[in-house]
């Protein structure tokens, strides 16, 4: 495959190039096509149920996991893929809310899932309600064997956290960051003791347009497929247009651009993990007076 894009930090990760049903009955004859990273991918099963992928006629390292398809586009992959063990947890339901196509980089849409400043604003009567603004101090750290951001000891106090939770309650949350398109949001759950997981996976279609993924292991005896995909699909609803009309579409990953406040933590933490990482695709250049150029 000859690569547009040549930055490493995407390219020797494993991406999500869309969910294992939705190509369920792809042949090579007929494959199932999607975008990533500006280019056309085609996806599917031989005859032993193995999955392949390929683009401008070459074959793609591709694995089969947690219900999706995922890419290693310069088929080298600096790490394994990230462990997701709630996926095969006895008991749990596990629920995948389909595709929503999203215009803006896909390091915007993994930055407003780990910010919770903005529920009261934007998810009222759901995620959060006025007067009830204020984002606790939480601990951030990068896990120094798996390179990975872990957020702890968030709390907000929420109208409506869930499908099954038809009362306010002070939900208790930690984030994950795995890569730079794939985030993990642990929240109270209606199990005594235990945390429903959601996973954010993000396909970069192009720098500036996105598909992104989630998927639900949830510990829920009340809801059914159809009510938890469409609370998702709530609050999803909600972000999209904030999210397209977020100027610039990329990510600045130099602070002074946008002045960050206490609550953005997570934020900062996470640009200057993809500073670090030497990530690019999908962040907005540093302008030359920032940097003390002429």
């Amino acid at each position: 495959m000859s690569l547009r894009c040549t930055d490493p930090s995407v390219t020797e990760s494993w991406l999500v190039a869309g969910s294992l049903g939705a190509m369920a009955t792809a042949s090579e004859v007929q494959p199932w096509r999607t975008m990533l990273l500006d280019q056309e991918v085609a996806l599917w099963h031989d005859a032993q149920g193995a999955l392949h992928a390929r683009c401008d006629g070459d074959p793609l390292l591709v694995q089969a996991r947690y219900g999706y398809a995922w890419i290693c586009p310069g088929g080298r992959p600096a790490r394994e893929l990230f462990a997701f063990p709630e996926y095969e947890e006895q008991g749990r339901r596990i629920v995948d809310c389909g595709p929503v196509g999203v215009g803006t980089s896909g390091l915007r849409v993994i930055e407003n899932f780990l910010d919770m400043a903005h529920f009261p604003y934007v998810h009222a009567h759901y995620l959060g309600e006025l007067p009830h603004t204020e984002v606790t101090p939480y601990k951030v750290d990068v896990d120094e064997t798996t390179g990975e951001i872990w957020a702890t000891d968030c709390r907000f106090w929420q109208p409506r956290s869930s499908a099954a939770h038809a009362e306010g309650s002070d939900a208790a949350y930690i984030y994950r960051v795995m890569q730079p398109f794939a985030a993990m949001l642990y929240k109270s759950s209606s199990r005594e003791g235990a945390r429903d997981a959601i996973g954010l996976f993000v396909q970069p279609v192009s720098e500036t347009r996105v598909i992104a993924h989630t998927v639900l292991a949830y510990f829920d005896d009340v809801s059914s497929d159809a009510e938890l995909v469409a609370f998702q699909h709530t609050i999803f609803g909600q972000d999209k247009p904030i999210l397209e009309n977020h100027r610039p579409q990329l990510l600045p990953l130099e602070g002074r651009m946008e002045t960050p406040t206490r609550a953005d933590t997570m934020s900062v933490t996470y640009r200057r993990w993809l500073r670090e990482r030497g990530h690019r695709y999908g962040t907005l250049a540093t302008p030359r007076s920032m940097e003390g150029g002429a």
